[in-house]
Order: structure tokens, then sequence, then C-alpha cells
């Protein structure tokens, strides 16, 4: 099947979202399904066209004309983008989150009629605006919605109560890493805080947690792995605490090195404002890492409470120090959450489970059934 895959950011940009389409495109081409990505540059010197692991990637200024609110250059790239839709004959288009890409899509469906599945991986800061906001018109022109939580569909069905009957649950899902799970090191213990260096990540409050537990726990370090604009305001409030001994931020960590990153710690610690889905948690239980996290968003599905790991109110330093003291004084209890959450992660979340899953939709909607 010819797929036109519409996403705001693709590969090199590293996040959670864009790490899940890289892998999911390679396993849905190995099911005979042929891949068009249309993405944006955003700001980087990238080729309009080029293949990314053998895929076509077209890449267009959408960023730049939005912002620049020149009706020539929307009119060209929506140009563009109509000669893209012609050229590939898509059996179906995808749609990756709603982003900038999405505004250019409304505008270019009638270029190249197909079925129009959106998945939903996190729901944008902006509030749903009016009746004719972008993200309304996008969800009730598709013909199917899926998200990656049970928390963002049901954030999306009280938006826009329309697309209920025409939505679902998928979660996101990944390969078993090729290496086992070491034991949980305790002496000394190991936390770890991967991800953006964003403010909705809350690593500023996994600072303050360790510092709270200082006394308790003196051998104690953290690493924050990860690269973002908050990483200058981390580093002063490590200096600030005093903490300089104990962190290690590590920056930007290719993806094929986090499973052997996660085997080095004890806990891993999301004390997230914001999370759609919680990619980190998922790899955190595939090497039976037990997990603190803020009991926000999707973590929830990933994360159970006193089984797989600890869940604390958002923004609650108190509670998250007490969760990692939990885990880090009571080292059994800790290993078996660990392996509980590998066990968990091994038969809810596989990449196979999600590829099935889109497998079967595409087929669907392609036949109009």
């Amino acid at each position: 099947m010819r797929v036109l895959y519409c996403t705001e950011l693709f590969w090199p940009h590293i996040g959670g979202a864009e790490i899940m389409a890289t892998r999911f495109l390679s396993a849905m081409q190995e099911r005979g399904h042929e891949f068009v990505v249309a993405t944006s540059h955003s700001g980087l010197n990238l080729p309009d066209s080029e293949l990314v692991h053998g895929t076509r990637v077209h890449r267009f200024r959408f960023h730049h004309a939005l912002a620049d609110r020149r009706l020539d250059r929307l009119a060209a790239v929506q140009r563009q983008l109509a000669e893209l839709r012609r050229a590939v004959k898509p059996e179906l288009v995808h749609l990756s989150n709603v982003g900038a890409d999405t505004f250019f899509h409304l505008h270019t469906a009638s270029a190249y009629h197909a079925p129009t599945l959106v998945t939903l991986h996190g729901l944008p800061m902006v509030p749903f605006s009016g009746e004719n906001g972008l993200v309304k018109r996008v969800l009730r022109s598709a013909d199917w919605v899926t998200a990656v939580s049970r928390a963002t569909l049901d954030e999306a069905r009280r938006a826009v109560p329309g697309i209920t009957p025409r939505s679902s649950v998928i979660h996101n899902g990944l390969s078993m890493p090729p290496i086992a799970p070491d034991p949980l090191p305790f002496d000394p213990p190991r936390l770890l805080c991967l991800g953006r260096l964003v403010p909705h990540k809350g690593f500023d409050l996994a600072l303050a947690a360790l510092a709270s537990l200082t006394d308790r726990f003196p051998q104690a370090r953290l690493t924050i792995a990860g690269d973002g604009p908050a990483r200058a305001g981390l580093e002063q409030q490590v200096a600030g605490l005093g903490l300089a001994h104990r962190v290690d931020l590590t920056g930007w960590v290719a993806p094929e090195q986090v499973p052997a990153l996660i085997n080095a710690c004890t806990v891993v610690v999301m004390p997230s404002r914001r999370e759609p889905f919680g990619l980190v948690a998922l790899q955190a239980a595939q090497m039976a890492r037990p997990i603190v996290a803020t009991r926000v968003g999707g973590l929830p599905e990933v994360v159970i409470d006193g089984k797989t790991g600890l869940l604390v109110d958002v923004d609650d330093v108190a509670a998250l120090a007490e969760g990692i003291a939990h885990l880090l004084g009571h080292p059994r209890e800790a290993s078996r959450m660990g392996r509980a959450a590998r066990r968990r992660a091994r038969a809810r979340f596989g990449l196979e489970q999600m590829v099935d899953a889109y497998d079967t939709l595409y087929q669907t909607l392609a036949s109009g059934e």
C-alpha cells in the first residue's frame, strides 16, 4: 500500500515520536507498505529530498511560511505539497500528530483524495480554540483517529465528541532490547532521567528530590541524559544545590545506546509535568528497571503503581523523593517491580502488536469498509 506519511518532525530530529516513527515505518515496510514522508526542515540545513533509512523523505518550509504570513510563500508550499500528493497517489494519508504540516494538509487534501488517518502523540499545548480551530478541523475531517494513550484519546474525544465512533487507542510498542538486564546496582545507587531537556520533563524536580535525599543516601548519583533548551538552567540548579559531585549531565545519547544506559541505573525517574505516553518508561520497563513517575497523561498506562513502579502527583517534590527513597531502601521490592515491568512490557507493548494493529487499520481504511 502506498502511504503518504505526514509529520512535523522526522529524522535527524530526535524525540520519542521521531524515534517511534523510524522504527514504525521500517516495520511496516517489511509488511509490504510503501511510504513517502512529508515533513519540515524545522530550522535545520537539511536536503529538500533524500532517502532516510530506505524511505523517501520530502521536506517543506512549513514553519517559515506560517511564520512569515506571506500569501505567496504559503501558496508556494501548498503548491509543492499538492504536487507531491498527485505524484505519490497515496492509498492512505497518515498524519502523525497535529503540527505546522497539518495546516497545509487541510489545504491540499483536494489535490488527490485518499482516506486520512490521524495519530495523536499528544495534543497541542494551545487549547482547542473555536469550532473551526485547526485541531478540531483535522480531527473532524479524519476517517479514523488513533492515540498513543487512553488519556490522550479521552482528551481528544472531549474536545471533538464526533470522533468517538471512529477512534481508538494504539499504544506505542518497541522490540525488546538486544541486551539482558543486569541486577539493580545499589552500591552506589544510580538514578536516571532521560529525555529532552525541556521544562515539562520536570528534571528540575528530580534535582530537588535528590538534594533532599543527601543525608539518607549520601552515595546516590543522578544521571540526566539528553539535551535541550533547559540545560543551562539545570546546570545552574545543580551548582546552586551543591550537587555537582553527584549529578552527571551527559548530553544527547544515541538511541542504540539507551538500553545500556538504563541497564547501568537502579531507578528511572520521570517527574514529567506532561507526558502523552511515556516512551522512556517503556524502555526502562524493558530493562527491568522500576520507575518513579508522575501520575499524568499516559504514564499510568505504562507504570502500574505499586507493581511495576511508583506514581506520585505532579510537582510534588516530597512525594517524588519518598518514592525514590522507598525503592532505594527496599532492594528486593525494587527488583521485583523491575521484573514485573519487563514482563508487562513484553506482553503489552511489543512493536509487533503495534504494527499488527496499524496494518489491520490501514487495510480497513484503504478498502473503505
